[in-house]
């Protein structure tokens, strides 16, 4: 059973492990196609070759770089003319151009057709966007959505076909696992990720203010944020306890997890945006690293037990929780059981890897 998987997010060395996982089971012969680079809020993002037994990793040509709605892929339709797969998974949302073209020229070569979306508001789209997607709607033999508000964004819009939850990405447990050691160190919390306002980094400047002890923070990323974050550091006093550090290649975060003992993610809703899914989070997890989480969007749902969640924008309830994971050592230790056991349970690269092979037995490409 021939596979294509069309996916500017397998750029990412760490995440391939999903596409070596799903290449070892029975009966798949897999080819992943990726753009040679993606650029996402002024930050490029080059193909990384990290895991890729097995299967094929193909960078293709790509049509507007960094534009969310209109990038596609000039050859796409050549390729598929060649690869003949028996489905096609469109790692995109079915708003997208390159997901609309992908659809077409996939149905061209006769392949299933489905598509991946992390969507969870409900929103009108101007046309053509709302034109491309309810297209792809229509002619989508299932649909893999990140969260379960996705569903319910798709059921509103018309969307009446299989539609299983499964994360995007999981984390590989032998690259993402607790540090042996711990150096003696000032208790060090840490973000890493786009320095963008909607996720809360201005609060967590605010929280350090009047947190007491010895404590860092190492924020860790790039984006237009960056400027205010320098001067907010300066202004507070807080240039030698919170450092900005340039981004890590995927492949280097599970050493950079070693270095911290919780992680941060104080997103805050906008109109348009709520978190998706935080994969900082369960990478931490995994990591033995404590997350502290407000409870935007499905930040509570993916930290469950094993961490700790305050009111978005309450910067108090924020230092507290900081406060709180500092002084008490056994309450770290239980969480950082807690969290490895449920990336364990839940979050792996190989469970989801097998999740989306059942999607493919499901809609008859695989006989079950």
């Amino acid at each position: 059973m021939r596979v294509v998987i069309l996916s500017k997010a397998l750029l990412v060395g760490a995440y391939q492990r999903k596409a070596e996982e799903l290449a070892a089971l029975p009966g798949v012969e897999l080819t992943v196609l990726v753009p040679p680079h993606w650029t996402d809020v002024g930050r490029v993002t080059r193909v990384e070759r990290a895991f890729t037994r097995g299967y094929e990793l193909r960078p293709i040509p790509l049509a507007f770089d960094g534009h969310f709605h209109y990038h596609f892929y000039p050859t796409l339709g050549r390729e598929l003319a060649r690869l003949r797969p028996d489905v096609l998974h469109v790692d995109e949302e079915p708003y997208n151009l390159a997901t609309f073209l992908a659809y077409v020229h996939g149905g061209r070569v006769g392949a299933r057709r489905l598509f991946f979306t992390w969507q969870n508001i409900h929103r009108r789209l101007p046309p053509p966007i709302c034109w491309m997607e309810r297209w792809v709607l229509r002619h989508s033999d299932a649909a893999i959505a990140g969260i379960t508000a996705a569903v319910d964004v798709l059921r509103r819009k018309g969307y009446t076909g299989p539609a299983p939850v499964i994360p995007q990405f999981g984390v590989d447990p032998e690259l993402f696992r607790p540090a042996p050691t711990r150096p003696a160190r000032p208790f060090t919390f840490g973000y890493y990720g786009r320095l963008v306002e909607n996720k809360g980094l201005l609060d967590l400047l605010e929280a350090c203010r009047g947190l007491e002890g010895d404590f860092r923070v190492e924020l860790v990323g790039e984006g237009p944020l960056e400027p205010e974050l320098r001067a907010r550091i300066a202004a507070y006093g807080l240039g030698g306890r919170v450092r900005l550090r340039p981004p890590v290649p995927s492949t280097a975060v599970p050493a950079l997890l070693h270095e911290l003992d919780a992680t941060v993610l104080p997103s805050r809703t906008t109109p348009t945006w709520k978190e998706q899914f935080g994969r900082t989070l369960p990478e931490s997890m995994a990591s033995g690293v404590v997350p502290i989480g407000s409870d935007c969007g499905e930040i509570p749902h993916v930290v469950g037990d094993a961490g700790l969640i305050f009111p978005e924008g309450d910067v108090e309830a924020l230092r507290e929780r900081m406060a709180r994971l500092m002084r008490d050592r056994d309450l770290r230790a239980e969480l950082a059981a807690r969290g490895r056991h449920r990336v364990l349970e839940r979050y792996t690269q190989a469970q989801i890897a097998r999740q989306t092979y059942d999607v493919y037995r499901r809609i008859g490409i695989i006989p079950g």
